[in-house]
């Protein structure tokens, strides 16, 4: 297969380190490690079984995976944000602009880390249905067991999705690696891929506990968080996706199939109220995480533990995305690197109060004073230095902040898109969305349903994938949904065109004030006039002028075309940069996998 220091781990003749190579144990679980067992020894005791599976847990944080690189260079560019400007280059830039070569090592390294989390889980859904305990041990040892191995293919499934809408048709190893068997395993038709993890989720579904019976409170798997990964693969296998080998985006003709399971599951969620919710306060939503507290409705289902400060346990979300903030003494630094695309601004109505929350017109100075910024440089605001609680002064790169995988928010509008596309805009469908879109309206449904047009499956379609553009912004999910509606040649040339109607002036952007202006009234900034009215002729007394539309100009529209430093500027429609390279290392060492179309 790949070379075996990336999928195979170091067992030795006789011992496995006891969490499998893992780095931390963050907040997982409870468990102090011992130092050394044979797999025997280890899969002989639920402890032993348990510090298993917190191995198979540790690869999702630290910087090559969920702390930095699935959650905040794999996601971008899109319609919504575009990561690090600058001209493509061997790093996160040639992520960004649609250039990546196979032997980037931001390719490569996540990659690795992804194959070692398969391997750490395959080891555990290997032998714990193994364990005599998993037949014949107390009541509790075999609840205890059937729930870590439930989670075992639930991690599995994770590692293997990413792997899959990242990569296409890749490796698919369900059995741990044998030193005695071929390494050199082929690629595996996505579908064929995906159908599988559908069945183990359809599995470990009934062997983790909800949250509720789940003891205390932890980023461990349970049964909301089982299903609702469960619809969204479903919604990934009936989705469109470009073919390895060709590069044509198609769609499997069996595709109803999937949103039927993704319908069932989530309207099984829908029915457990009590297990998973929507938070009714969008904003203490995402304060709870920058807060380092759990949120009130347990609308976050399946988030990532980050801690520990480190590169391979922790994550820098929050440092390299939201509001730059320049060595403040009560904040820090940070690097404020992912941006938003000027149209994603007004994308949103005026009184969507997401918009305030999703992003970010001002920094932070060494002050501690907020500033204004132009248009071209308003940064994400979900995960901010700034909200951390307690602050955090300095330059450290590791806030703690958890990476949310799954919340209720995208149960109940995978619930409506499943509807939708299998009955029509029913009352429920339009339910579901509107439960999420009134919440961003402060729970004012009139507003939130004025203007709206749910009338017809093509109509409601729409709505919702400008619903799930405004709910979802700088949380990862944007690129892979145009994705899987086979949707991200038409969404990039269309908001390249509106920048550049933006450009000039045109409507509807004629509304858009060349200049914004602003106060700083007790260390924040209150912009003086509103964000949907075109400039006054002079600068209101006692502010600060900066460029808003003015900072969308010739150079910014003319740096979205190849080669230049802007929005998804390489991205060619058709040459297959919808999916990554196979690293080189891996085409070198296994001639049984195929480099992706275009590479």
């Amino acid at each position: 297969m790949m070379k075996r220091n990336i999928l195979r781990l170091a067992l030795g003749a006789a011992t496995l380190t006891a969490t499998l190579g893992l780095s931390a144990c963050k907040d997982y679980l409870d468990v102090t490690p011992d130092a050394y067992y044979t797999p025997e020894q280890l899969f002989s005791t639920v402890s032993g079984a348990t510090t298993a599976v917190i191995g198979a847990y540790d690869l999702l944080s630290g910087d090559r995976t969920y702390g930095t690189r699935l959650s905040l260079y794999y996601p971008y560019d899109t319609d919504e944000l575009i990561g690090a400007p600058g001209v493509a280059n061997s790093g996160n830039r040639g992520i960004s602009r649609y250039k990546a070569l196979p032997t980037n090592a931001e390719v490569v390294n996540p990659w690795g880390d992804l194959y070692q989390g398969v391997e750490r889980a395959n080891i555990c859904i290997k032998n714990i249905p193994q364990m005599s305990l998993y037949r014949s041990g107390t009541s509790a040892d075999t609840a205890a067991l059937h729930r870590l191995y439930g989670e075992a293919l639930t991690l599995r499934a994770q590692y293997m999705y990413e792997l899959v809408r990242n990569w296409g048709d890749v490796p698919a190893p369900l059995v741990p690696t044998d030193a005695a068997a071929n390494f050199q395993l082929p690629s595996a038709d996505r579908n064929v891929t995906l159908d599988t993890l559908i069945a183990n989720l359809g599995k470990a579904s009934k062997l983790v506990p909800w949250r509720s019976a789940a003891g205390a409170p932890s980023e461990r798997i349970t049964k909301g968080a089982v299903k609702a990964l469960r619809a969204r693969l479903a919604l990934q296998r009936g989705g469109y996706s470009a073919n390895a080998r060709t590069g044509v985006i198609e769609r499997p003709a069996d595709y109803l199939t999937y949103y039927r399971i993704a319908q069932q599951e989530c309207a099984d969620l829908m029915r457990n109220r009590t297990q998973h919710t929507l938070n009714p306060s969008f904003y203490d939503l995402f304060k709870s995480i920058n807060e380092l507290r759990r949120e009130s409705s347990n609308e976050i289902m399946f988030e990532v533990g980050m801690g520990g400060s480190s590169a391979v346990s922790d994550s820098k979300v929050g440092y390299y995305d939201g509001p730059r903030l320049n060595a403040s003494p009560i904040y820090g630094s940070s690097q404020g690197t992912v941006v938003a695309v000027p149209t994603y601004f007004y994308a949103f109505d005026s009184t969507d109060v997401r918009r305030d929350i999703t992003l970010t017109p001002y920094t932070i100075g060494s002050n501690n004073n907020q500033a204004g910024t132009t248009l071209a440089a308003v940064t994400t605001g979900k995960f901010r230095r700034d909200w951390r609680t307690p602050a955090l002064p300095g330059t450290g790169n590791y806030l703690g902040y958890n990476w949310v995988l799954i919340r209720f928010a995208d149960v109940l509008l995978m619930f409506a898109e499943a509807e939708n596309e299998l009955n029509g805009p029913t009352t429920a469908a339009k339910n579901a969305l509107l439960e999420v879109r009134t919440r961003g309206f402060g729970g004012n449904a009139t507003r939130a349903a004025a203007g709206l047009d749910l009338t017809t499956k093509a109509a409601f379609f729409n709505a919702l994938v400008k619903e799930r553009l405004l709910e979802f912004g700088g949380e990862g999910i944007r690129k892979y949904d145009l994705l899987r509606w086979g949707m991200l040649a038409t969404k990039l040339a269309e908001t390249k065109a509106e920048l550049a109607k933006m450009q000039a002036g045109q409507a509807p952007y004629n509304i858009v004030p060349q200049y914004m202006y602003y106060r700083v009234v007790n260390g924040q900034v209150q912009w003086a006039r509103s964000f949907y009215r075109p400039s006054p002729a002079a600068t209101p007394t006692g502010t600060t002028r900066v460029n808003w539309r003015l900072s969308v100009d010739a150079a910014y529209v003319n740096n979205t075309k190849p080669g230049g430093t802007g929005l998804a500027a390489d991205f060619v429609p058709n040459v297959g940069k919808e999916l990554l390279p196979i690293p080189q290392s891996t085409i070198d060492t296994d001639p049984n996998v195929r480099q992706n179309f275009g590479y």
